[in-house]
């Protein structure tokens, strides 16, 4: 027995060089992969990790003559702060409203789309109106706004010159509460829903085709075959992008939000994108601001962190 362990243990150093021999074979191998891999990585230390050193900014006085490094520490000052501000509930309930409208409403939209452009047939008309969706997503919100603008106003905008010649009266969408969460809802649609698609798409096409063949032998119709192939094939991939809606829950796109709320809507508008932006930029509390946004990572970490293990458990599809 001893000369069994005597031997084994003379053999280990020999088989962790082994090992490492074969892991650095198989980087070897795959060298250009690793290599396509390199701007991406190092596109996230840069500007993804090395910044976090920056959350440090919301537990100190911060102040330009001492930098990050020089600011005393002040602990949990401006986290207290926050929520003893008398509109800080009032904020963190309206990010919550837009986002879960955004998501209940927004979410399914691509996935609508993506599966209505896989039943055309006609090639020239799926890639022009899959190539008409997508581009709003490379419209600036700036133009977008001054689209709206544009087509909202009630004085020679076309929307309410057609409501005028149905007999309606002219509306003024734009800074009203009655119509804000719908404008807002509306364009994050209109911007984002075809550029999701494409996601989806992609993993359409990976669905075998010898299942809608089958299916066709046993009769099934096109909707039938879309709802019991293509929609089960690419729901792996629906719980994934779910998931990682989760995690934004918290953030509405403070472009959008700043572009749109006025004083009109400030009751329902003002959300903690905006907050932060004007806190930290205009009024230069950058501790303040920082221990706000700080705050909404945490609740989104944690929200993601949650719906993951749920969704682990549920259906077995997971982000980690």
């Amino acid at each position: 027995m001893n000369n069994v362990g005597i031997s084994t243990k003379s053999n280990s150093p020999n088989l962790s060089k082994t090992n490492k021999k074969s892991i650095w074979l198989r980087i070897w191998q795959h060298r250009l992969y690793y290599l396509f891999m390199l701007p991406g990585i190092i596109w996230f230390i840069i500007f993804s990790y090395i910044p976090m050193y920056g959350l440090t900014v919301a537990f100190k006085d911060f102040n330009f003559i001492g930098g990050i490094t020089g600011s005393p520490w002040a602990g949990l000052k401006y986290f207290k702060e926050f929520f003893n501000f008398y509109q800080s509930w009032e904020i963190i309930r309206n990010t919550l409203t837009i986002s879960v409208m955004k998501l209940v409403i927004g979410f399914p939209m691509p996935i609508i789309l993506a599966l209505l452009l896989n039943e055309i047939r006609i090639m020239k008309f799926k890639k022009t109106v899959q190539t008409i969706s997508y581009l709003p997503h490379f419209i600036s919100w700036v133009v977008v706004v001054t689209i709206l603008q544009r087509m909202l106003t009630p004085y020679g905008g076309p929307i309410n010159e057609i409501l005028a010649s149905l007999g309606f009266d002219k509306i003024q969408f734009l800074g009203n509460l009655n119509y804000f969460y719908q404008v807002v809802i509306l364009s994050d649609i209109w911007k984002t829903v075809g550029f999701g698609a494409i996601i989806y798409l992609a993993a359409i096409s990976g669905v075998d085709q010898q299942l809608y063949e089958a299916a066709k032998m046993d009769g099934a119709n096109r909707f039938r075959q879309m709802w019991h192939i293509t929609v089960p094939s690419i729901r792996p991939v629906m719980v994934i992008m779910f998931l990682l809606a989760c995690g934004n829950i918290m953030t509405v796109g403070y472009e959008q939000l700043l572009l749109l709320n006025t004083p009109a809507t400030a009751s329902i508008g003002t959300v903690l994108d905006v907050y932060v932006i004007e806190s930290g930029l205009e009024q230069g509390r950058l501790s303040y601001a920082t221990a706000v946004g700080l705050f909404q990572g945490i609740i989104g970490v944690i929200l993601i962190v949650v719906a993951n293990s749920i969704s682990k458990k549920v259906n077995e599809t997971s982000l980690w």
